[in-house]
């Protein structure tokens, strides 16, 4: 079991890194439709890989999350609003994972 709540925070620390990057890429060539196209791409991912990792009902909880309608006229301050909605509970996750995982794996 230490391995596999390994491999599941290790997973987590993987996609968030993937999600900041999708962000900064963004942000940088500010296509937002693209950039929210690679979020959907990366939120199918995201929760095979939690199913696989960490069961079925945490993956469906996370395919679950729909952002709201945004009201902004400001197509970044939407793109950075939905990449927060996906990080927070992507982090609280890998937070529960952590705390879960024996205190032996900190050496790695």
């Amino acid at each position: 079991m230490t391995n596999q709540s390994g491999a599941a925070r290790d997973m987590l620390q993987k996609q968030l890194k993937e999600l900041d990057q999708i962000f900064e890429d963004t942000m940088q060539t500010l296509n937002i439709a693209s950039g929210t196209e690679r979020v959907a791409k990366w939120k199918t991912r995201t929760s095979a890989l939690i199913t696989e990792s960490l069961g079925q009902k945490e993956g469906q909880k996370f395919a679950a999350l729909q952002p709201g309608p945004s009201f902004t006229n400001d197509l970044a301050e939407e793109f950075t609003d939905l990449i927060d909605y996906f990080k927070t509970p992507l982090t609280d996750l890998a937070k529960q994972v952590a705390q879960t995982a024996p205190p032996s794996s900190r050496g790695n």
